[in-house]
């Protein structure tokens, strides 16, 4: 990232071409013609400059601050600017930029990135812009970076820009000046200066992945191509939902076979939809081993799951070019805020933030108001048990179909209560995390992770465990089982899918609507008009709580694997389309795997074994024999402790057995940590000797 020494000088810039021939200066231009800021090093020159990021601007930022801000964008990082290329856009008092970066600046970034790319020997090496000439396609910048990657270097250039002394902005009132160390983009957003940063979609690009991805009947996904353009992050989690989704259907085969073949278990499920006993038959098979297997398959079938998904992860993260990303000590988040000092590892001048401040925010602010939610969720919970037992009493006196259909009803609105719930969490969990105020994006993203998991923890699976742990009122938790899987899905659909489409098909699509002769500016303008790409915690957070069903309370609702397989194949569909049509481009940070969500879904997995433990003692062939005094309860809790041991164990030598990277790919990884060795060990000889 550049450390600007913003030039004052924006009189002496270029003025901007008038709007006459715009259009076509927007999608292929020569860097060094009119239009584009001029660029000086010989191996930056194009024939074409591909528009990679809108700015939007005020609506009343002065021509000469415009002026100021295309000469601090496209002068290089040596003389203080940001190294960009930068367009005006229609003229110097339009309202939007147009972004693009030049070669040097393209290969500086990843190499600071970390990422890997094709060697000449067509192996994945770390890329060093010394040896840039030895990588293959080094100079076909399309071709050597994934749209994702370049949009990213761009966004990573502009929010990593800042002031090296105090700055008076042209057209900017005095309390807007620049001090030493300042992030300049973030502060020309709070001036009001910069409305928005949008990545720009290739439309021939888009068009060619949603035929591949949602357009058709194909079952397999086109991950490769998702992360050329949507970057990373979104191909790890569409290649997790797909790898999850088909690995639900060993459990979803056993579950339909045990409903099949088990008359307990057939009970169970009709009981478990109409909310009323059945007599059983006498002669009727106990059930229990239908429970007992579904049990033992969940525990270890979760366990082979997330360690066959590693392996496959690391996989992935090698052909992505991700598997070696650099981990240095880097440039403070946008957000982060302080008083100026030097920093005592790097040596240079920025925002310092006391350790302790943090943590007292974080124990007298944080900790109570994330414990005030999980007092919500309780309060939730009573009520949910309260309107229980008011359903239960009308449907006794009155005994209807109508009575039948209200024992529905407290399950109905405690998920909606609980989805709300979430909902305003997410929003306070962030406010909260930037309140903290951590220095680097990782720490940021790890304790707003935390926040939002343990709430979600507590949110989804706490009435279920009371249930299970406290009451031990089997039919109550596999009805309430039933509820959340029919329910929740058809919920996530609609908000997540059917409202947002109807937003763009009925209110925002018309304002959008463009032909072919339009100027690609009010093309890029609609792109900007999209609503922001809301993440992917919502998506992380619905798969983490379909596994926690899964492998937590199966054993009670053997069919819970063939509603979450139905409703991932639908999914996989409506989550690409969402991506692509119904929100903005998103700028994705190169990574590695799913992070922290990964250990989330490991956690749930070791749980699972306490959980399923349980429910199987309180299984009523197991009760029945205690009672008839077969069996001591002394004798089935240590049955039950005995096999929670077992099992755990397993799991772990499971997971030892299965390696969480191949054997050639640890080679890989390490050929790849050998050869950084040499480079620095190199760079540091011709230090030593200059």
């Amino acid at each position: 990232m550049s450390a600007a020494g913003v030039v004052e000088d924006a009189g002496s810039s270029r003025d901007p071409p008038s709007s006459t021939g715009s259009a076509k200066l927007l999608t292929a231009s020569s860097a060094s013609g009119p239009g584009w800021t001029r660029v000086s090093c010989p191996c930056c020159m194009s024939d074409r400059v591909d528009p990679l990021v809108l700015v939007k601007l005020g609506q009343k930022v002065r021509p000469e601050t415009k002026r100021w801000l295309l000469k601090l964008l496209g002068t290089p990082q040596k003389d203080g600017g940001a190294g960009l290329l930068a367009h005006p856009g229609e003229d110097a008092s339009g309202d939007i930029m147009v972004l693009s970066a030049p070669r040097c600046t393209l290969l500086q970034a990843t190499e600071e990135l970390g990422l890997c790319k094709k060697y000449k020997n067509e192996e994945m090496e770390a890329f060093s812009y010394e040896d840039r000439d030895n990588f293959k396609d080094s100079d076909k910048m399309e071709v050597f970076l994934t749209l994702a990657e370049r949009q990213y270097i761009v966004k990573y250039e502009l929010d990593g820009t800042r002031a090296q002394r105090e700055i008076k902005i042209p057209g900017l009132d005095d309390r807007y000046a620049l001090q030493p160390r300042d992030n300049i983009w973030r502060k020309l957003t709070s001036a009001g200066v910069v409305v928005d940063t949008v990545a720009l979609h290739d439309q021939a690009q888009l068009r060619a992945l949603s035929q591949a991805w949602y357009v058709g009947n194909q079952l397999a996904q086109p991950l490769d191509s998702v992360n050329s353009y949507f970057g990373t992050s979104l191909a790890f989690y569409f290649s997790f939902l797909d790898f999850y989704t088909w690995s639900l259907l060993p459990p979803a085969v056993l579950g339909l076979s045990i409903a099949y073949f088990s008359g307990e278990v057939q009970k169970e499920m009709v009981e478990s939809v109409s909310g009323s006993q059945i007599i059983a038959d006498d002669h009727e098979s106990p059930g229990i081993s239908g429970h007992m297997i579904q049990a033992v398959f969940s525990m270890l079938w979760s366990t082979v799951v997330m360690e066959l998904w590693k392996r496959r992860s690391a996989s992935l993260s090698y052909r992505w070019g991700t598997l070696s990303l650099a981990e240095r000590f880097a440039e403070p988040r946008p957000g982060f805020h302080g008083n100026l000092g030097v920093n005592p590892v790097t040596g240079r001048k920025e925002p310092l933030f006391p350790e302790w401040q943090r943590d007292l925010r974080m124990a007298l602010v944080s900790v109570p108001v994330v414990g005030l939610f999980l007092g919500l969720v309780v309060l939730g919970m009573m009520m949910f048990y309260w309107g229980e037992a008011q359903v239960k009493r009308i449907h006794a006196d009155y005994d209807s179909l109508l009575s039948q259909t209200f024992l529905y009803l407290p399950s109905v609105l405690h998920i909606v209560y609980t989805n709300v719930l979430a909902t305003v969490y997410k929003t306070v969990a962030e406010a909260l995390t930037e309140y903290e105020n951590h220095r680097e994006e990782s720490a940021f993203d790890n304790h707003l992770t935390g926040k939002v998991l343990v709430f979600t923890f507590f949110n989804y699976f706490a009435v279920l465990f009371h249930i299970a742990f406290f009451k031990q009122d089997v039919p109550l938790l596999r009805k309430r089982l039933a509820s959340l899987l029919i329910v929740t899905q058809l919920i996530n659909q609609v908000t997540e899918v059917v409202i947002p489409y109807l937003v763009d098909r009925f209110i925002s699509a018309p304002n959008r609507a463009e032909t072919e002769d339009d100027p690609q500016e009010d093309k890029f303008r609609n792109q900007g008009s999209l609503p922001v790409f809301p993440g992917l915690f919502a998506e992380y957070i619905e798969l983490l709580v379909q596994f926690g069903y899964l492998s937590l309370f199966s054993c009670v609702f053997p069919l819970t694997a063939v509603l979450l397989l139905i409703n991932n194949l639908t999914e996989i569909r409506s989550d690409a389309y969402k991506v692509c049509k119904l929100f903005r481009k998103p700028f994705t940070a190169p990574v590695a795997n799913m992070g922290v969500w990964q250990i989330a879904f490991e956690v749930l997995s070791f749980v699972s074994v306490v959980s399923n433990c349980w429910l199987l003692m309180l299984s009523p062939q197991i009760q029945a024999e205690c009672l008839q005094g077969e069996l001591s309860c002394t004798n089935v809790l240590l049955l039950a402790v005995g096999m929670e041991h077992v099992l755990i164990l397993v799991k772990v030598v499971l997971s030892v057995l299965i390696p969480d990277e191949p054997g050639w790919i640890k080679k890989k990884r390490l050929h790849i940590e050998f050869k950084s060795m040499q480079a620095l060990r190199q760079q540091k000889t011709v230090l030593g000797q200059s």
